[in-house]
């Protein structure tokens, strides 16, 4: 049984389930497959909540310890004796195994793992991303971390750890240069990619897609604040600066509320939306579905937006490459500084800001166009001297 989960020849068994709660700590559990919670489950959500951590993260971080349960129930381990040949079989089965979440039920959906003609971009693959496996590693070394703060669980992490991850967090000036160390044992080499933004051809194709004046907002918001997509759906009339500009946002990593500014056409926008739709009351979403019943607008029925002008266009863009866009044109405009744009965008790091300081896809192909097509330079004499006579002396 084990080689065969390893190598991702059985699926995994889809028993338990991941179900909200009526409390706040934690808001999200784990259920058994007799419907039952998953006490020791419960015990380290609740300690997360009551850390500050918000109900998305409980929530994905269930999700990650349903999949370990489900490991171990397969092969009839207890969670206390799990070893590193128990997370040894769901990294394989993780590598292997195909993500139903990848599952395209279009015909004219692009495979997993294709690359758009149009965008370059590559769309996610089959199965689950290292990523993803990586962030489970990490789950489920802390579920165990909590356990043994307790006194239970096994005596040893069954999730393999770095010798030199100490080395790495540690104190440095930030005149040195970044130490490297070797990745722990299990887990996955993570591809370097450059952010993807939209060439300008491409952005005012994908505005033009847009139907009414509420999607245009929102993408003129997007591209020129750089907020994040759930940061701004989640955004109330009393968010808005209209004097200055400005969108006050719930930032996702401090939680802070913090102003982003955005461009006179995302405001003008933002105002032919309002007068069409109406000014939602105080305490109110100010993003609303424009049919049905009034409700907010969700980032599922967001991101339906993209998905049809993506299919009308023949791309593959998403919110968070409007975001990339912004802080794109943002960090190589000449009259701002990287410390500027890393202050609207939020990073926290400067780092993070200067992936942003590269050359465009699209300008380097017109760049090198220009080169291939440009006749070639034939060397010419200064006046006065004969040809021959040069080639006499110098050769060629």
């Amino acid at each position: 049984m084990r080689t065969e989960l390893r190598e991702g020849r059985v699926d995994l068994q889809r028993i338990g389930s991941v179900v909200a709660t009526d409390q706040a700590f934690p808001p999200w559990t784990v259920l058994d497959s007799s419907g039952m919670p998953v006490g020791v489950v419960v015990d380290y959500l609740r300690s997360l909540a009551l850390g500050s951590s918000s109900p998305s993260t409980c929530r994905s971080y269930a999700y990650d310890l349903l999949r370990w349960f489900r490991v171990l129930w397969q092969l009839g381990i207890a969670w206390d004796r799990a070893t590193v040949s128990e997370v040894e079989c769901l990294v394989g089965w993780m590598r292997t195994a195909a993500n139903p979440q990848r599952e395209r039920r279009s015909p004219d959906s692009s495979p997993p793992g294709s690359v758009n003609l149009r965008t370059g971009k590559q769309t996610l693959g089959p199965g689950y991303a290292p990523r993803t496996i990586n962030h489970a590693l990490t789950v489920i070394s802390g579920f165990y971390e909590f356990h043994a703060g307790n006194g239970a669980g096994p005596v040893v992490n069954p999730v393999p750890a770095s010798k030199d991850r100490r080395a790495e967090l540690s104190h440095r000036s930030p005149m040195e240069a970044p130490i490297h160390v070797r990745r722990a044992r299990l887990r996955q080499r993570v591809p370097k990619q450059l952010p993807r933004s939209l060439p300008d051809g491409m952005w005012d194709e994908l505005f033009e897609a847009m139907k009414n004046d509420r999607d245009r907002a929102l993408l003129s918001c997007y591209v020129s604040s750089g907020a994040r997509a759930e940061e701004l759906l989640g955004i109330e009339i009393g968010d808005v600066n209209w004097a200055g500009q400005q969108i006050y946002v719930v930032s996702k990593g401090t939680k802070n509320r913090e102003p982003v500014p955005a461009s006179p056409d995302a405001f003008r926008y933002l105002a032919a939306y309002l007068s069409q739709a109406g000014v939602p009351k105080a305490g109110e979403k100010l993003w609303r579905a424009l049919r049905g019943d009034p409700r907010p607008l969700t980032y599922s029925a967001m991101r339906r937006v993209l998905q049809r002008a993506n299919a009308k266009l023949q791309t593959n863009w998403t919110l968070h490459d409007l975001r990339h866009t912004a802080a794109t044109r943002m960090a190589n405009d000449p009259k701002m500084t990287l410390p500027e744009v890393q202050r609207v965008m939020r990073h926290a790091k400067l780092d993070t800001t200067g992936i942003y300081l590269t050359v465009r896809l699209d300008e380097m192909t017109e760049k090198l166009q220009d080169l291939y097509t440009r006749p070639r330079q034939v060397p010419k004499f200064a006046p006065g001297y004969d040809p021959e006579d040069v080639r006499a002396v110098f050769g060629g």
